[in-house]
């Protein structure tokens, strides 16, 4: 598959600080990257969080998955500037080479079947959808005030209470507590503490 350098490091950027720097398990170091239909979705976890993200690749002949070191593919697409990469994947060997103006790049992968599957929704599970903006700005005035405390876990996150007609953030350290609210219409009413991390 072909695919942006810059677009392909951003979002590995953006869902790669979830990865620990000690994982109980080696394939959590990795990003597990999955092509379907010319859509490249790649998903990073430490077993508790996951996150996904996805990005069209300029064009791909057959889909497949495999599993890549992130500090290695972070590393070296760090110093590539803005232009089209070619994966070339072998899904036997895990050989991946990438190709691009300047050079090429080869590495080994890992099987993707031995990253572990996030684990699924329950059918009375539900579904909001909050704004960027609203989500950016309620967490960047709330997260500075959330504790490191092992012994009270619930202070290591910011509370989510979402209402109706309204979306409000909440921190505390027990020295500190900040409160953000914003108007959103919601079709339900829930409440949830997210974790400092994700």
């Amino acid at each position: 598959f072909v695919v942006s350098s810059v677009a392909l490091y951003s979002h590995l950027q953006a869902i790669g600080r979830v990865i620990n720097s000690k994982n109980s398990l080696p394939i959590l170091d990795c990003f597990l990257m999955e092509l379907t239909d010319g859509v490249l979705s790649i998903t990073a976890s430490d077993s508790e969080t996951t996150l996904s993200t996805s990005l069209t690749v300029i064009e791909s002949d057959v889909d497949g998955r495999f599993a890549v070191s992130s500090k290695t593919i972070l590393d070296a697409l760090k110093e590539i500037p803005q232009q089209p990469l070619t994966f070339n994947v072998n899904t036997h060997s895990l050989e991946i080479g990438v190709q691009y103006q300047n050079g090429k790049y080869n590495l080994m992968g890992q099987s993707a079947d031995e990253y572990p599957q996030a684990p699924a929704l329950g059918n009375n599970a539900v579904h909001v959808t909050i704004g960027a903006s609203i989500a950016l700005g309620g967490i960047n005035r709330s997260l500075f005030a959330t504790a490191d405390d092992e012994l009270r876990p619930v202070m290591n996150g910011v509370y989510f209470d979402i209402q109706p007609e309204s979306l409000t953030f909440v921190a505390t350290d027990a020295h500190k507590l900040v409160k953000f609210a914003a108007e959103q219409n919601n079709d339900f009413a829930a409440s949830f503490i997210l974790p400092k991390k994700p």
